[in-house]
């Protein structure tokens, strides 16, 4: 079980946000994920078709992932990988080029053409929007992890199930998996310490040109 009073006690500096920046920031959210759905439902709609022409079945993916306050929910991405990936994983695991409790390999043989591209443009993402608009989520915020990585969590890196997951974050705009766990973890950590309106605004201008490069994007 997480516990927030532990973890407060045990990294000081690590300070909560103001309830008021939390109203702001939900406000935020809702406003801009709603405006967003819709401004962008028509790529949506190409996605969901293009997966599905390439790989017949749902072109939308829900997975458990870890919340706030350790609050498991279901996250939702347009499908990039083959109907069956979850059963070939196990296979694959000894390739696996991440360190830490995460699996990565750039040439995942799982991955669909369509997926290698929604994926370089994080366009896999979008549907997490639906997240933000429910609340499960936020447009900033550390990424939101498995069950089974937060189970091998240090003390250190469950500082950043503190605040509620998001779409993008100081990992996102500076390589993602081209950064190893350990910066990872720390870059999620100085994000809850620095978190405030100005540095949300910073990470959201800093995300478009970081999509559109697509480094680590894999």
């Amino acid at each position: 079980m997480f516990c927030i009073e532990r973890f407060k006690i045990m990294c000081n500096e690590v300070k909560l946000p103001s309830k008021g920046y939390l109203f702001i920031k939900r406000v935020f959210d809702i406003i801009s994920s709603g405006i967003a759905i819709i401004v962008l439902s028509p790529v949506m709609i190409i996605t969901a078709a293009a997966i599905v022409i390439e790989s017949p079945g749902s072109p939308i993916f829900a997975q458990e992932r870890v919340g706030r306050n350790g609050k498991i929910f279901k996250m939702y991405k347009f499908r990039s990988m083959c109907l069956d990936a979850e059963k070939k994983l196990k296979k694959l695991q000894s390739q696996n080029e991440a360190d830490g409790p995460v699996f990565k390999i750039k040439d995942d043989p799982r991955i669909t053409r369509i997926g290698r591209f929604i994926r370089k443009y994080s366009i896999d993402e979008l549907m997490q929007l639906f997240n933000i608009f429910k609340g499960d989520m936020s447009v900033v915020g550390p990424r939101p992890a498995l069950p089974g990585e937060v189970a091998e969590y240090d003390d250190f890196a469950k500082l950043r199930l503190l605040v509620k997951p998001g779409l993008s974050c100081y990992w996102q705009i500076s390589g993602r998996s081209n950064i190893g766990f350990s910066e990872w973890m720390q870059l999620d950590v100085k994000y809850i310490r620095e978190m405030s309106i100005l540095t949300d605004i910073k990470i959201i201008l800093l995300t478009i040109p970081a999509i559109l490069k697509g480094d680590g994007a894999y």
